[in-house]
């Protein structure tokens, strides 16, 4: 740290220099990102509610009526009437807090002992937050495998069952291929043997429901279904809020009840999110995008998402390319039968193209977020097509 204050105009200029580093959503060349540009009203929102601090709701009673106005929009999309949760971090938390409560239940119901090492069935395809989970809370996490849809296989989960299951999860949009889990016939097996059913919905959360609204062919997977218990939905994803903008809708209060703990020097007694002070400037954003985008308007982006995966879905086959999966949402995951992947990741990272790549199956991963225009696929085409010409294929 410097000695001396440092002059206002250095500060910005050197942060500018920082920024400058950093990739831009405009220019369509961020092609793995689940997140996206964010909207110049949420920026403004977000700046107005810095101080407020939803760790301590009574200070900042307004900020905590915005936060449970989220929580019910939220819950109209996905079914529910009278939801609760909390506006979190993201998907990571969220997915703590459902286990959390997964666990705390079966505890109270008396299915598992104290002594007990829980057991979480999740899918193959899970995000990664759930392995963070399993670490921190101590229980096996057993990755069910995946279907020739690369779903979770239902007979596995079945086969996984054991007296110290407290959870089993389903994925909405998985993070690697964007399917979505047989939800329903998860919802059938929590139910007939009495176990907590979590819906990851990080990304799909945002998409399904408004690709309903305009009869895309999609299943279920919220409140609808009996058997679901909680559900994560991520507004800094396909929500356009900012970053941090996490969601954990719940079915019922007890789930969000059963794992409070006392604060008693808070003006709230109790508290029940993993992050202790909590700022209100992303439900305050998330409130501002959701209303001024209203549900015709998420529909639009998610239906302008999907053309455009369709389009470049299409193309790849034409250009001699495997596509995994036919899309179910707007992520596009591809190989080469003569092109290594991690190859073709060099060669594009080299064009400029920022892209990932899934691990199963090992395969080019692109997220076609509303900043990636269908301009900007067709240049990704044409590149795509001078490598495998560079390499006489």
């Amino acid at each position: 740290m410097n000695q001396k204050p440092m002059d206002e105009d250095e500060i910005f200029k050197k942060l500018k220099e920082f920024k400058y580093m950093d990739m831009d959503y405009s220019s369509g060349r961020i092609l793995g990102s689940m997140c996206t540009a964010v909207h110049p009203i949420a920026k403004e929102v977000y700046s107005d509610f810095l101080e407020s601090n939803l760790g301590d709701p009574g200070l900042f009673k307004g900020t905590k009526a915005i936060e449970d106005e989220v929580i019910k929009e939220i819950g109209s999309f996905l079914s529910l009437d009278v939801p609760y949760g909390n506006v979190v971090t993201g998907g990571t938390e969220a997915n703590l807090m459902a286990l959390h409560s997964a666990y705390k239940i079966a505890i109270s119901k008396g299915k598992i002992a104290k002594t007990d090492i829980p057991e979480v069935i999740v899918p193959k395809s899970a995000h990664f937050s759930f392995k963070k989970a399993s670490e921190i809370m101590r229980f096996k996490l057993i990755e069910a495998n995946l279907d020739k849809n690369y779903k979770v296989d239902i007979e596995d989960v079945k086969s996984n069952l054991s007296s110290n299951t407290i959870a089993i999860v389903g994925v909405a949009g998985t993070t690697e291929l964007g399917m979505i889990d047989p939800i329903e016939e998860l919802s059938e097996i929590a139910i007939k043997n009495d176990i907590y059913l979590h819906v990851d919905a990080a990304f799909g959360g945002f998409l399904i429901p408004f690709l309903k609204d305009l009869r895309y062919e999609l299943p279920n997977f919220d409140f609808s279904i009996p058997g679901v218990s909680s559900i994560t939905i991520d507004p800094h994803k396909m929500g356009i809020a900012p970053i941090p903008s996490g969601c954990i809708i719940y079915r019922e209060k007890k789930y969000l009840d059963v794992i409070a703990v006392d604060s008693p020097y808070l003006t709230s007694k109790k508290q029940s999110t993993i992050v202790g002070t909590r700022l209100g400037a992303p439900s305050a954003a998330t409130w501002a995008m959701m209303n001024h985008i209203g549900r015709d308007g998420y529909g639009e982006l998610a239906n302008e998402c999907m053309i455009n995966t369709n389009y470049f879905a299409d193309a790849l086959f034409k250009e001699g390319f495997n596509v995994i999966v036919k899309p179910e949402l707007n992520i596009v995951a591809f190989n080469h039968p003569k092109i290594e992947t991690e190859k073709l990741e060099i060669l594009l990272k080299n064009n400029g193209w920022m892209v990932s790549t899934a691990s199963y199956p090992k395969a080019i991963r692109i997220v076609v977020m509303g900043h990636i225009r269908h301009t900007h696929l067709m240049d990704l085409i044409s590149d795509l097509r001078k490598i495998r010409e560079s390499l006489y294929i």
